[in-house]
């Protein structure tokens, strides 16, 4: 028994349907998989039947838009930028004011 991994009929992988396959008793490959295992790591993976391989066909801009946003700056973070603010203004007034 092998994995075979399903595509569609733009050659993307639906990862949902993979199935076994008996091919030591003669199953044969079903039309539209592929004993290819897509690697890991790709969003939106893409079968090339001719190179039988496994590519990313994502674009950049929705990868991107999966990133989650940075979280945002803890208290300690905040404190710590307002109390460099305020040294950087009391050294100030302590020359005689803002240069």
């Amino acid at each position: 028994m092998i994995w075979v991994y399903k595509y569609d009929e733009n050659y993307i992988w639906q990862a949902d349907k993979d199935i076994e396959v008996d091919v030591e008793n003669g199953e044969e490959i079903p039309k539209g998989y592929t004993d290819k295992q897509p690697p890991d790591g790709l969003f939106i993976a893409k079968y090339d039947p001719k190179k039988e391989e496994w590519f990313e066909s994502a674009t950049q801009e929705y990868i991107d838009s999966l990133q989650s946003d940075p979280p945002p700056p803890d208290d300690v973070a905040l404190l710590k930028k307002q109390v460099a603010l305020l040294t950087l203004q009391l050294s100030q007034l302590q020359r005689g004011g803002a240069s």
